[in-house]
């Protein structure tokens, strides 16, 4: 809502916009961007405007299952710290949800929270936009970014008498999506600043989840060296998601991006070449083989699949002579694999950094990310002009409607702008 809006007659627009978009009329005003991207999502599967999709909650035993799975567990005393008490006192319920969209806890008022069992807001229920439309849950999931979405701006009109605002929660360690946090009460408490609270909050609480990951990665790093002082050769240990925690003969490696499916033995990885995995408590052990100390990267590349088809499961998968990996993809490196996919001539910083922020002149950024990729990737990309490797076979997967295509990117190569 508007900084200054009478929410009243706020309201009383939306549901004219609302009422004349679904019925294909010409609206008084357009709504915003992000709120017109997403019905008309709702409206390409044909979600039902009155009512939504019927969706059953999750009993109560898949529920504490999916709170202990979740990553959101060492998170929620802050998130309550910093929302709870909002919430009673302003007539709204703490809602968090994990990355499928299911509710795992509700805090605040009683009151609303009778309300919210009213209209199935309840632990266990799916509040994805193809299960409830257009909300600020289910939206923040597919724009991976704060929103607030008010009244009429629900995609389903039992929603109306609504105003919620939710911000993503990620995990630092490898950027996946874990999940929201959102306040949500009747829509004549709406706040202009409640927004900006939550995603403050959600922010502390990522803060917290890094500084428990560089304390996991210390305690690594002490078990590791007594095992390091005995390897001969170059080796390192790295915790589940590729993070060093130590490393013997080698340098300038921070994190070393694993195979989805990691196991014991020999893999190959795109950064480094061929190497021995051994498990460690709380990690791997990587010996590099005799092949990879010598030549680096032993093996190029031959293949390598770029899948953007679900924005929230974007995977990169290598194939070389020495063997096969997949890997997936944070939004950011996915946008700048795509990108490069697409021009197999290459990019340079200000045409990427055009491409991504729509200013020639934010080229550090560009410069940090692709660095940060080709740490990983090793070979696979080259510079000057950024591409991917002459001789490399390079498919793109991309998804079949054009909106379903990184709907949280405001990239206007991508966008369109």
């Amino acid at each position: 809502m508007p900084v200054g809006a009478d929410p009243r007659r706020y309201a009383r627009v939306l549901a004219k916009v609302h009422e004349a978009t679904l019925s294909g009329a010409r609206p008084p005003t357009a709504p915003r961007p992000v709120i017109g991207e997403s019905w008309r999502r709702m409206r390409r599967l044909g979600l039902d405007p009155e009512r939504g999709a019927d969706s059953e909650p999750l009993p109560a035993g898949d529920v504490e299952a999916r709170r202990r799975e979740s990553g959101l567990a060492e998170a929620l005393p802050i998130l309550r710290r910093g929302l709870t008490s909002v919430a009673e006192e302003a007539a709204h319920i703490m809602v968090v949800v994990d990355a499928d969209g299911r509710v795992l806890w509700r805090d605040g008022s009683a009151a609303v929270r009778l309300r919210a069992d009213r209209l199935g807001f309840t632990e266990g229920a799916s509040w994805q936009e193809n299960s409830v439309g257009t909300n600020a849950i289910g939206t923040a999931l597919v724009a991976r970014r704060p929103m607030q979405v008010y009244s009429a701006e629900h995609y389903v009109r039992t929603h109306h008498e609504w105003t919620c605002a939710a911000a993503p929660l990620h995990d630092p360690r490898d950027g996946r999506l874990l999940g929201v946090v959102d306040l949500s009460g009747p829509a004549a408490t709406v706040h202009p600043s409640t927004l900006a609270l939550v995603a403050a909050v959600a922010g502390l609480a990522e803060a917290q989840l890094r500084n428990a990951h560089l304390a996991d990665l210390e305690r690594l790093r002490a078990r590791a060296l007594p095992t390091l002082s005995s390897v001969s050769g170059k080796a390192m240990v790295v915790d589940q998601h590729g993070w060093v925690a130590a490393v013997s003969g080698l340098a300038g490696l921070d994190r070393v991006a694993l195979p989805s499916d990691c196991r014991a033995g020999r893999v190959w990885l795109p950064a480094i070449g061929t190497c021995l995995l051994e498990p460690v408590p709380g990690g791997w052990l990587l010996r590099l083989t005799a092949a990879a100390d010598r030549n680096g990267a032993d093996s190029l590349a031959t293949s390598v699949v770029v899948d953007v088809r679900d924005p929230r499961a974007c995977t990169l998968t290598v194939t070389g002579p020495a063997g096969h990996w997949s890997q997936p993809l944070s939004p950011r490196h996915a946008e700048l694999l795509y990108l490069l996919a697409k021009h197999r001539e290459g990019r340079s910083a200000a045409q990427l950094a055009t491409d991504l922020f729509g200013d020639s002149g934010r080229t550090g950024t560009v410069r940090a990310e692709v660095s940060r990729l080709r740490r990983q990737l090793g070979a696979i990309l080259a510079r000057t002009p950024y591409r991917f490797a002459d001789g490399t076979d390079v498919s793109l997967c991309e998804p079949d409607a054009p909106d379903l295509l990184f709907p949280h990117s405001t990239a206007p190569a991508i966008r369109g702008g």
